[in-house]
């Protein structure tokens, strides 16, 4: 094992932190416009991702805290087309959760035979992106429709 280079991991680090953190205010305020017979499942959904990155920013938190580092008190970008459909809301999901699992991959880069924790951390954390990519794509497809909505990024 080398040497961790700290400064561009906590770096990676702080913006995974800012973008969970924007997911929790993102999937807070798609579960306020949610309308229609579908409402409750969805809204629940919603809930529960938010959830989850509210879960995953204080894990990365820790990390931060652990290096010795200062976490961020920013928030990453806050994607919203104004179009409050179910569809363009989950489009806007899928866009997020592609940037997440790259900012996960960055980390997995900078820790790979430098730190089996970290190392560990990353990879969990790219498969539950991998696994919310794949449900969302699922979730935009057509029923009856066993295409992916879209190319899955390797």
């Amino acid at each position: 094992m080398g040497e961790l280079d700290k400064e561009p991991v906590v770096a990676v680090l702080n913006r995974i932190l800012e973008f969970e953190l924007a997911g929790v205010v993102r999937y807070t305020h798609y579960s306020f416009l949610v309308f229609g017979f579908g409402r409750i499942p969805i809204v629940s959904w919603l809930r529960e991702q938010a959830d989850e990155s509210l879960m995953h920013a204080r894990e990365v938190g820790e990390w931060v805290t652990t290096l010795g580092a200062y976490p961020s008190l920013a928030i990453g970008p806050l994607l919203d087309s104004h179009k409050h459909d179910i569809g363009a809301i989950l489009r806007e999901s899928l866009e997020a959760e592609r940037a997440a699992l790259q900012l996960y991959r960055d980390l997995l880069t900078l820790v790979t035979d430098h730190s089996v924790a970290l190392e560990e951390f990353a990879r969990r954390m790219i498969e539950v992106e991998e696994l919310h990519l794949a449900e969302v794509d699922k979730m935009l497809r057509k029923p009856g429709d066993v295409s992916a909505f879209a190319p899955q990024s390797p």
